[in-house]
């Protein structure tokens, strides 16, 4: 009897309920974006650090990985200290650099990873084979596509090049084995991999170093214990666990977590605000419809239970159409925001997370019951007698 009361009601004022419900659902979808907001990017880093099953890196001391071109000496003393933790199974050492292909007239800067195609965690083999022999290379579309080059093709790769004398150094005659897609890299990075040794034996600087490791912890381990271990035994390396990669991670996206709290309560309020508005309206309109109601002797419960229903039905609709509404948009600027030079492809600023999504929205259809209380408590407590001498006046 309430909710067709209620249904009653609503569907009386067609385009008034339509706009109020448009009006929530843009709240809705506005605050949902902020959730995804608040939360997407550091999941998303999250499942991207952990998408190889590397739980720890190791970089040069005081530095994050990749952050300078400092690097880390002694590779083969550092995997056999490594090698002696039991809770230790895996160890990818990765040595990085810029490189120069020479294409006739002109050449093409990219950047490489000297790597151990047996253990590494940087890209996935698309076609071809991977680097399984000293003159190979495996690259991403994108440098495939600024090469006009193909797998089975031969290239000339320089780690070095002096602007005065015009010359390149550490050249070498390597092969395109394969296509890669590399897991850490920008959609617009011209990114490949040979194997380490090779691109030591191109490069200037000395043998036997890494710009990172990656290690992989067993089964069951704790990689916080394991983390500090390594900290003790090899002081001139910082351990990154993904607990600390986020903690860091979460410091510097304060401002987007702050920017998406201060959006989605105003997202709040305004859906809470235009329920309100709407349901007060609809009360003082039907003033004395109400007092009839209570004259005849429907009680106080029955006519607030009705008008909080009214309330509770437009804040449901809006955050239904919210939902989808968010979903569209949310896609819309992550391709935009995705598209920001140097951040890698996996990276998502808007990820939809059920629990925190409902939770959102939960808490909008809450917000429409509280707006509904007080006009319905307040309509149901109006004198009988004198809402019906201002209506026969009326």
């Amino acid at each position: 009897m309430r909710a067709a009361l209620a249904q009653a009601s609503l569907i009386r004022h067609r385009a008034r309920t339509m706009l109020a419900v448009l009006g929530v659902a843009v709240a809705a979808a506005m605050l949902l974006d902020m959730v995804m907001l608040a939360t997407g990017m550091r999941e998303s880093f999250r499942e991207l650090l952990l998408s190889r099953g590397f739980e720890i890196r190791l970089a040069p001391k005081g530095t994050l990985p990749f952050d300078t071109d400092a690097t880390i000496p002694g590779v083969g003393a550092i995997i056999a200290k490594l090698r002696a933790n039991p809770d230790i199974r895996e160890i990818s050492p990765v040595l990085g650099a810029s490189i120069h292909i020479l294409t006739g007239d002109r050449d093409v800067s990219g950047s490489a990873l000297g790597i151990d195609p047996s253990v590494q965690g940087d890209y996935e083999l698309l076609s071809g084979r991977d680097v399984t022999t000293p003159d190979a290379i495996v690259v991403n579309d994108h440098l495939l596509r600024q090469l006009s080059a193909r797998v089975g093709d031969t290239l000339t790769v320089a780690t070095g090049y002096d602007p005065q004398t015009r010359t390149y150094s550490g050249q070498r005659k390597l092969v395109v084995t394969g296509r890669v897609k590399f897991i850490y890299g920008a959609n617009d990075q011209s990114s490949s991999a040979v194997r380490r040794e090779t691109l030591e034996a191109m490069g200037e600087q000395s043998r036997d170093r890494a710009s990172l490791f990656m290690v992989r912890v067993r089964k069951g381990a704790n990689a916080e214990q394991v983390r500090d271990w390594i900290d003790k035994q090899l002081p001139n390396v910082t351990a990154i666990s993904i607990a600390t990669a986020i903690a860091q991670v979460d410091e510097r996206l304060s401002y987007f977590r702050q920017l998406a709290l201060i959006l989605g309560a105003v997202s709040l309020f305004v859906g809470f605000l235009l329920v309100t508005t709407l349901v007060t309206v609809s009360v003082n309109e039907r003033a004395g419809e109400i007092a009839v109601m209570r004259a005849i002797g429907v009680s106080r419960s029955h006519v607030v239970e009705q008008i909080v229903l009214e309330g509770v039905a437009i804040s449901f609709a809006g955050a239904v159409l919210g939902l989808a509404l968010g979903l569209v948009t949310a896609r819309y600027l992550n391709a935009i925001l995705s598209a920001f030079p140097g951040l890698p492809m996996a990276i998502d600023f808007f990820l939809f997370q059920p629990k925190a999504a409902w939770s959102a929205l939960g808490l909008l259809i809450a917000s429409g019951i509280g707006a509904g209380i007080y006009p319905a408590w307040r309509a149901a407590s109006l004198p009988i007698a004198e809402s019906l001498r201002r209506e026969a006046i009326a």
